[in-house]
């Protein structure tokens, strides 16, 4: 896919910092160009500029679990977390550190086959929803999941990726 699909000028807006800690992840280069991707796109979509850093950490669900539990009080895996490195208003400058994101092999693995999708679009999925928090963004009421899923469906479609809502 051409680069000027996904930004005028195929630069990232952020620089990104991608660990595999654990799991059964595609090779390190296939997460850096479905990060890249990913990231251009949701940048894209939102029309947030600047300069910033970011951090995407590939882990288990082991480990999410035990973030999980100590962050939000739920003591069970989950699919990805972000944790802002500081406070973002939408439409406000980029702080110096957006945050991290943490994505957990199985969950992410076990809802691509539950929902009949390519592991690689589910990944880039969430690592788009990951940003988006980071980026000011939630789903707590229906007003601000039926927002964020627009911005969420937006930027897939940058990248030919099916609505994973639909």
């Amino acid at each position: 896919m051409p680069e000027d699909i996904i930004s005028g000028d195929g630069n990232i807006p952020v620089d990104i910092d991608i660990a595999v800690e654990a799991g059964n992840w595609p090779d390190e280069a296939s997460l850096t160009r479905l990060v890249d991707r990913a990231v251009k796109a949701a940048f894209a979509e939102t029309g947030v500029a600047g300069r910033s850093e970011l951090s995407l950490v590939f882990s288990d669900d082991a480990h999410i679990q035990v973030l999980n539990a100590g962050w939000r009080g739920k003591d069970k895996p989950t699919n990805v977390l972000s944790f802002p490195a500081f406070p973002f208003a939408q439409g406000g400058p980029l702080p110096p550190m957006l945050g991290d994101i943490v994505l957990a092999a199985e969950t992410v693995a076990h809802e691509a086959v539950l929902e009949d999708k390519p592991v690689e679009n589910h990944i880039t999925h969430l690592v788009i929803h990951g940003l988006l928090h980071l980026l000011g963004y939630d789903h707590e009421t229906e007003a601000e999941a039926e927002a964020m899923e627009a911005v969420e469906r937006a930027a897939l479609a940058r990248l030919a990726i099916p609505d994973p809502y639909a």
